[in-house]
């Protein structure tokens, strides 16, 4: 099982500090747990289920995990506590394997269907435009032609947010007046991206969680008139999360994948807090690839999640 664990990339520093309160506020309670104890039992295992519960891992995650650690220590006879970190890693190493294939790590230097049409959703106070602005930058930094849509008109801090992200990362802004259609913004920015022969068009939506109905029509209606001038677009519909909310997230999830094809998520704020077991919690019960994480304030801070450098780093 230790094949599984790659070689220390660059990277992997940011990301060590990035959920570093994670992993301490995950390894303070585990090292309370082994303390004193000389064996696996089912002591210690609802034990380790309420530091996992606690870890915003999430309930049906954390019983999965479990019972996997059960069935491991039955049949290989698993008995210290040493053992039992060992196996807790590889089970929560399986477990994000089984659920999707790892994004190429070079992504933002792929070869993508021009342009690649992002379309973004997510309730406000997630760092959604924060998110938008990152990714702008990324792809620009590899050298792609980046246009970004302005398409929550719900809101004038919104548009000006974006608006501001666009002028420091130098990349274009397709905006309406507020109170426009948004899928009048989203119809402009796909058509600017296809005459400017663009790479990427991302674009941002309304941050509210009205209703499901509301929701999937507005953003149904969205695709359907981007698919008028590129049959496959979206390409990409990233859904932001919170990672410092912990339960909330999970809540979020289930509303938007019920609402729309979401088939990536980006998960925020990793850096500022000790709730990072959500990233393994939503990745199981989702089954939608967790592409990107936040681990810090600068541009460069948005990475493409690695799942092997995500666990080996909790693991430290």
């Amino acid at each position: 099982m230790m094949g599984f664990f790659s070689k220390k990339t660059q990277s992997d520093d940011k990301l060590d500090s990035g959920i570093a309160k994670t992993r301490e506020n995950f390894f303070q309670k585990f090292t309370k747990l082994i303390t004193g104890k000389s064996k696996i039992d089912s002591e210690v295992l609802d034990e380790l289920e309420e530091i996992l519960i606690s870890s915003d891992v999430g309930i049906d995650t954390t019983v999965k995990i479990i019972e996997r650690i059960e069935k491991r220590v039955a049949r290989e006879k698993y008995t210290s506590m040493n053992e039992l970190q060992v196996i807790l890693r590889e089970e929560i190493m399986s477990m994000l394997l089984e659920n999707g294939s790892q994004v190429d790590t070079n992504f933002f230097n792929a070869q993508l269907p021009k342009p690649y049409v992002i379309l973004v959703v997510g309730v406000n106070g997630v760092g959604k435009t924060t998110t938008i602005g990152k990714l702008a930058y990324q792809f620009k930094q590899a050298g792609k032609q980046v246009i970004l849509g302005a398409g929550d008109t719900f809101r004038a801090a919104a548009i000006d947010q974006l608006s501001i992200w666009a002028n420091r990362v130098g990349v274009e802004l397709i905006r309406q007046q507020m109170g426009a259609d948004p899928a009048s913004v989203a119809y402009d920015t796909v058509s600017a991206a296809l005459a400017r022969n663009a790479d990427v068009a991302i674009i941002d939506t309304a941050g509210r969680l009205h209703n499901k109905i509301n929701l999937m029509n507005e953003l149904t209606k969205i695709k359907n008139v981007m698919r008028k001038i590129i049959p496959e677009a979206p390409h990409e519909v990233l859904l932001i999360l919170d990672a410092s909310t912990g339960q909330n997230a999970f809540e979020q999830a289930k509303q938007f994948t019920a609402a729309t094809e979401v088939n990536a998520i980006a998960l925020t704020k990793l850096d500022g807090t000790a709730k990072g077991g959500v990233v393994i919690g939503i990745s199981d019960q989702f089954k939608v690839p967790i592409k990107y994480i936040g681990v810090g304030e600068k541009m460069e801070d948005l990475q493409i999640f690695d799942k092997q450098a995500f666990v080996q780093s909790l693991f430290k």
